[in-house]
């Protein structure tokens, strides 16, 4: 079945992480078999095979560079110009993903429509994977002027904060709300037709920006607090709020987001019972919710600064998700309702933001 996931840091794994997307995840493991810089390291469950195994055939991918001031602890550029820099590399890699024919560049309803015939021809050539340009974290928009400007580069989501407070919102494990520099950006989201994706706010900025935005929003990768209680998940009345205003949210395969109790570098998926059966816990709690399936997707975060030893135990590489349709049919659901979950979903609400 199509798939559409709704986050990927696929340019932050190629220019961080130096990773080649274009071999196989088996050929990165490989090389990256002595390597101790990161946790993750021969780990990875994302390349451009995999997802093409796994009919993955359009995602958002993400810029992403946190700005971060003298006293902060957090990873980041030390000023905003720098984390623009940033962001802008990123973009050229995905340029030179698409002249290679890797990757397309989706900005428009119209485009979207051809894509998807594309993928659904029986065409046997390999097929470019088609790519949404998302912004996690808006302290690299150095001005508003920036903003106009991604947005003439294709950027069609944004998401204010990410980790701590940030210059526009404040995000997971702060406290705070948006100021006017939040609302003055919200402002510009809205005048732009930017979705604005609210995953990573923390309550009171949430809140706040339920008061100041009527635009199009979404969560592209969230899970539920009910199921897991810790700041970084929305509560119910979060999740009711987003439903009432037509989103989609994505869940994420984050193993510390779907299941309590989680240790960082001690907890594994096998120890915990981590499996995409807890994935289809937090789609099924969204579903109760809403009183149907047309409010959730999926969002895996899939190598966003993790691997398989925080990935659910039957998650080999991203073509597992083809697991998840077999597993919904068993919980209830039926075909449309499980291809509402797999792409439906999202992309009916590209198709009204973008009308």
């Amino acid at each position: 079945m199509f798939i559409f996931d709704a986050h990927l840091d696929l340019a932050m794994n190629a220019m961080e992480w130096n990773r080649d997307l274009s071999w196989s995840v088996e050929d990165i493991r490989a090389k990256e078999t002595e390597m101790t810089d990161k946790p993750d390291r021969g780990k990875n469950t994302v390349s451009f095979d995999a997802m093409r195994k796994g009919n993955i055939g359009i995602c958002m991918a993400t810029q992403i560079a946190r700005f971060v001031k003298k006293d902060s602890h957090l990873p980041g550029w030390n000023s905003p110009h720098q984390a623009w820099a940033q962001t802008q590399g990123q973009l050229a890699w995905y340029r030179t993903m698409e002249a290679i024919g890797e990757l397309t560049q989706i900005t428009n309803k119209e485009e979207l429509n051809r894509h998807l015939d594309l993928w659904n021809s029986p065409a046997k050539h390999k097929k470019p994977i088609g790519y949404i340009l998302s912004l996690e974290g808006a302290d690299s928009i150095i001005t508003l002027d920036h903003l106009e400007k991604s947005y003439q580069q294709g950027l069609r989501a944004i998401g204010p904060a990410h980790y701590g407070p940030g210059t526009y919102a404040h995000g997971t494990n702060s406290i705070g709300g948006i100021g006017n520099k939040g609302k003055e950006l919200l402002k510009e989201i809205a005048r732009l037709n930017i979705i604005l994706d609210t995953t990573h706010l923390c309550d009171e900025s949430f809140w706040e920006t339920m008061k100041a935005y009527q635009g199009p929003l979404w969560a592209s990768h969230n899970n539920c607090r009910a199921l897991v209680n810790h700041n970084r998940q929305f509560s119910d009345e979060q999740i009711i709020e987003l439903i009432k205003r037509d989103a989609v949210i994505g869940i994420a395969l984050d193993t510390w987001m779907m299941v309590p109790n989680w240790v960082r570098g001690k907890s594994t998926p096998e120890a915990m019972g981590v499996t995409l059966e807890i994935m289809v816990d937090h789609i099924d709690h969204i579903c109760q919710l809403a009183g149907n399936a047309l409010h959730v997707g999926i969002g895996t975060d899939l190598d966003g600064g993790f691997g398989k030893e925080q990935s659910p135990a039957d998650i080999d590489t991203i073509a597992d998700l083809q697991k998840l349709p077999d597993l919904l049919h068993k919980r209830g659901y039926n075909t449309g309702d499980i291809e509402n979950i797999m792409h439906v979903n999202f992309i009916r609400f590209l198709r009204k933001t973008w009308s």
